[in-house]
């Protein structure tokens, strides 16, 4: 069974375009900008059209349109309008929003000639900070109120790592530049949420340190390994979802026991579930990051 969503309701529609439902109802009410459909309750149901209408008047509306002059428009003006302003002024807010179409539609072509567009301005550092962060941020919301489905999430994940395989392969050929300390960097065990861990892996090599990228899941014992062949190791850690809120401080403490013994190895956390680590075990091996642009700053 297909079970990918194609019709989404007004709060779907309000996740996707960050305009409320409220805001939305009016607008469908006094200027009949969508067209929904309705069930036998009368309960508001949308397509795929609709909602890639209302994210071109969202763009249109954060660039000083009225909604009572974008009512007016033609079908076909509207995303001509929207062409004419991505080319004349920032291109974030679209390319987020044809992300997202790509995203829904599970729409390759669309996703690959927006990065192409992006890339023609900027640096793919650039693309990945103003656009694939806040694009990650806005599906993981999407993903926990139900608006996107595990399906949608795999497929726009794995374009974005496929850029960044990419991206990294075209500077691994450099020789590393610096050696004060080797970066390693894995997941723990059961945690899966690879994108922000290979963009630090990126960006260290940019910055010309070797880095041994183990990816994810790796239980402790596996870094053990890792010591017996390198000294100033900085190992790098991203919690999204593990280790758990109960069992995080006691990750924390094994690391310390079992890994940072060696005088020069240190351990640096990143992720959502830092906020859950008491600040009382951390010492001077160990350091919580809050961004990875504060990682980047430190070196």
């Amino acid at each position: 069974m297909n079970a990918v969503k194609t019709i989404f309701s007004i709060k779907d529609l309000e996740n996707l375009s960050g305009i409320k439902a409220h805001t939305i109802r009016i607008w469908e009410k006094r200027y009949s900008i969508l067209e929904p459909m309705r069930t036998d309750t009368n309960i508001r149901l949308y397509d795929i059209h609709n909602l890639q209408k209302l994210l071109n008047i969202t763009l249109l509306h954060d660039y000083g349109y009225k909604i009572s002059r974008i009512s007016k428009l033609s079908p076909d003006k509207i995303p001509a309008l929207v062409r004419e302003i991505v080319s004349e002024k920032s291109a974030k807010s679209h390319a987020i929003n044809a992300f997202k179409m790509a995203m829904m539609n599970f729409d390759q072509t669309l996703f690959i000639n927006t990065y192409n567009n992006l890339l023609s301005e900027k640096s793919f550092r650039d693309v990945f900070y103003e656009v694939f962060i806040p694009l990650m941020n806005e599906i993981g919301l999407l993903w926990q109120s139900n608006t996107i489905t595990i399906a949608h999430e795999h497929f726009i994940s794995h374009l974005i790592k496929q850029k960044l395989i990419t991206n990294t392969e075209k500077i691994q050929v450099l020789e590393p530049t610096r050696a004060d300390k080797i970066f390693v960097l894995y997941l723990p065990s059961n945690e899966i949420h690879e994108l922000g861990l290979m963009y630090l892996n990126y960006e260290f090599i940019l910055n010309g340190y070797k880095t041994i990228y183990l990816g994810e899941s790796v239980p402790i014992e596996s870094l053990k390994d890792i010591q017996r062949y390198f000294d100033k190791i900085t190992f790098v850690s991203y919690m999204t979802v593990q280790p758990t809120k109960d069992e995080i401080n006691n990750y924390i403490e094994k690391i310390k026991n079992e890994i940072l013994v060696n005088e020069t190895s240190e351990c640096w956390f990143i992720g959502k579930m830092i906020t859950e680590i008491n600040p009382n075990i951390l010492n001077k091996k160990t350091k919580v990051f809050q961004s990875i642009q504060s990682i980047i700053e430190e070196i």
